[in-house]
């Protein structure tokens, strides 16, 4: 119970700040509790980065805030060895992204070379340099931040970067009256500074331990084989789904059943977060056109054509 009573104060901290925005929310959770990194894609100024330091500031944990710039070099994120005089030895000097929870910002506007310096950490949770292994975390969640494509100055991100998210959140614009209430009460500035920390970093490795022992039936396991196996038959599909993507959907649902205070899955838990989870590692074979549409489109059917068990 004391679990899912912090899991509920982290979720009323953020959404206090965050108005109107409960889905994007609970996606986030879920990516947090299933050790998963998030891209946050969306327009400029929807609360993007006020998501991020919610959360942030709802943990006990080391928060860091990488700014993503065209000039932006892998050494400024990962780190640098350094000479010391006194020792006349190389002593690596950490980057920003040793930290527990890493907010990187506008991840597409800085160049591929430096997006494929965030690979290894993403999935290995370790940063190599000189030949020595530097451990990340526990805990470690990287939510990076997207502009859309057609703005200007803007990258795409290689196929094998977005596979290392494992949910991909769009928080669209608030209704109106939620706006009004934003205008009204400003909670980026007058609530995301009073926010205080509901669990430190123990607590939460202990509920992504939690979120693993959450049971998973054959049945949901054939169904998740399912939904991943009618991507790679699709005729319309140039890469479909890779083993990486099932166990980020199977895992994804442990933490939305670990949400619901449950200790299993329901083949809900998989079906409303499987567009998320999967869309955006999806490839069409189409050359012209909105391919990350066209890809959602194609899951869409796929999800719905595929068969609920009970």
């Amino acid at each position: 119970m004391a679990e899912i009573e912090k899991l509920q104060a982290l979720r009323q901290n953020v959404e206090s700040v965050l108005l109107g925005k409960a889905e994007p929310v609970r996606r986030v959770l879920v990516a947090l509790l299933a050790r998963g990194h998030v891209l946050l894609e969306d327009v400029p100024g929807v609360g993007k980065t006020i998501l991020s330091r919610a959360i942030a500031r709802s943990i006990h944990c080391e928060f860091s805030r990488i700014q993503l710039t065209p000039d932006l070099l892998p050494s400024d994120i990962l780190g640098v060895s350094v000479y010391d005089p006194s020792t006349g030895e190389f002593a690596f000097k950490k980057g920003p992204i040793f930290a527990h929870i890493v907010l990187v910002d506008e991840v597409n506007r800085t160049t591929p070379r430096t997006q494929s310096a965030l690979l290894e950490a993403m999935n290995e949770s370790q940063v190599s340099a000189d030949g020595t292994t530097h451990r990340l975390g526990p805990p470690f969640m990287v939510l990076a931040t997207q502009n859309p494509y057609d703005f200007e100055g803007t990258y795409f991100l290689p196929e094998n970067q977005l596979d290392r998210f494992m949910i991909r959140v769009q928080i669209g614009y608030p209704d109106r009256e939620t706006e009004r209430e934003i205008l009204r009460t400003k909670p980026a500035r007058t609530r995301l500074g009073a926010i205080e920390p509901v669990m430190g970093t123990e607590d939460l490795v202990a509920l992504q331990q939690a979120t693993d022992a959450v049971r998973l039936n054959e049945a949901i396991m054939d169904y998740v084989l399912t939904i991943v196996e009618a991507t790679r038959r699709h005729e319309e599909m140039a890469i479909g789904l890779s083993p990486r993507a099932s166990l980020a959907l199977a895992q994804a649902a442990r933490a939305s059943a670990l949400l619901d205070g449950r200790d299993y899955v329901v083949p809900d838990d998989v079906k409303q977060l499987a567009p998320a989870v999967c869309a955006h590692r999806l490839v069409t074979r189409a050359v012209a056109g909105n391919g990350a549409a066209a890809a959602e489109r194609i899951f869409q059917q796929i999800l719905q054509s595929t068969r609920v068990p009970r």
